[in-house]
Order: C-alpha cells, then structure tokens, then sequence
C-alpha cells in the first residue's frame, strides 16, 4: 500500500501575533488628531489669538521643529501604526513611539533653557495670565500627558492577549489543521511467474513442475 500525506499546519503562535485592528482604532485616531494639533498648533494659533512668541503665523524655528514639530510626527506615526496594522508587535511599537512623543511634549520645554544658545529660545507664551496658563498646557504639558494616557492604555491592551485573542487563535489553528490526501495502490494477490519446469523421464514420460 502506498501513501501519501500532503500536511499543511499554521504555527499557534504565529496565529496570537495577530490582533483585530479595532484593538487599537479608537486610540489611532485620536493620536494622530493630537499629533496634528502638537505639530501645526505653533504655526496656525497666531490666527486665534492662541500662541507662543513669535506671534506671526507660518514662524519656523529650531526650537520648534524639536520642541514641537518632532513629536507631533511621532505621535502621528504612532496613531497611524495603532490605527492600520493587525500586527501586534507592530501595534505595540507604535504606542511607544506615541508614549516617547507625548513624554517629549512634557519634558522638552523644561530642558528649553539649557540650549538657548544652540537651538535658540522656544519663545513665551503670550496674552493674560489665564490665556498664558491654557498656551502652556495646551501646546505642551496637558498635550503630552494626554498623549501619554491613550497611548499606554493602548499599548497596555495590545501588549496582553485576551481571550478573545486565544480563541481566534485557536479557530485558525483548528482551520489549519492537516488535510491528508491518501492515494492506495490496488493490491493483487501475490504470483509467482517463475518459469515452468518440464523434465522428461527415459521411459518417455513428461511431468511439469
């Protein structure tokens, strides 16, 4: 009898990589909303009234490519990752990119001081006191711990599998399984097709064996 078997098997673990995109959906799009504000923010709120010196629309500087422009793309980036793969690890990836861009949101305009002479100054907020205060936490510190907050929940939620996550994964694991194709010769009755003997005696008689 001969046999073959045709095996097709999708690793288990490879399946759990696999995260639906609506995981990380709702926290894309608002990153990469607060990215868009984080990076065009200094160049458009001259036009409400809403800044840092200097006041004139479209001012590009220094500062505010690495202050401000810098990790506006990054928690862009980060949404975009969080928004589009069914990845996991690439999911993940992309919360952290948007984690250390929200960080940098926090801690870049205290550092601002000590590199006035190399990158020059990120300016002052400008208007009344109660205008400087929402300047402040809107162009940096309630901007990036917002970021900070979505961006960890999500990676937090990608980061564990659920049992959601186990049990689509056991589904194509179960569709995966092996299909064995089996092919049986037909078996015949064994033969001998050895020759036939004739021995011939001396009295003329012949016998066959």
């Amino acid at each position: 009898m001969a046999k073959n078997v045709e095996t097709t098997r999708a690793p288990r673990r490879a399946s759990t990589v696999r995260v639906p995109r609506s995981r990380g959906a709702l926290a894309g799009v608002l990153l990469i909303l607060l990215g868009i504000w984080g990076a065009g923010v200094p160049f458009v709120g001259p036009y409400f009234h809403y800044s840092y010196t200097p006041t004139a629309t479209w001012t590009w500087t220094t500062a505010r490519l690495w202050l401000e422009v810098l990790p506006g793309a990054g928690t862009f980036v980060g949404g975009c990752l969080l928004l589009s793969t069914a990845n996991r690890a690439l999911a993940v990836l992309g919360g952290w990119l948007a984690i250390a861009a929200g960080a940098w949101f926090v801690v870049g305009p205290l550092l601002d001081p000590l590199w006035h002479s190399s990158l020059g100054s990120l300016g002052t907020p400008t208007g009344s006191h109660t205008r400087q205060v929402l300047e402040q936490l809107g162009f940096f510190y309630a901007l990036g711990a917002v970021i900070l907050i979505i961006a960890a929940h999500a990676s937090g939620r990608l980061s564990v599998r659920s049992v959601r996550d186990v049990r689509a994964a056991d589904r194509r694991y179960a569709a995966a399984e092996p299909v064995a194709t089996t092919s049986e010769a037909p078996a015949y009755p064994a033969t001998n097709d050895a020759p036939a003997t004739t021995t011939t005696t001396t009295d003329g008689a012949t016998t066959r064996a």
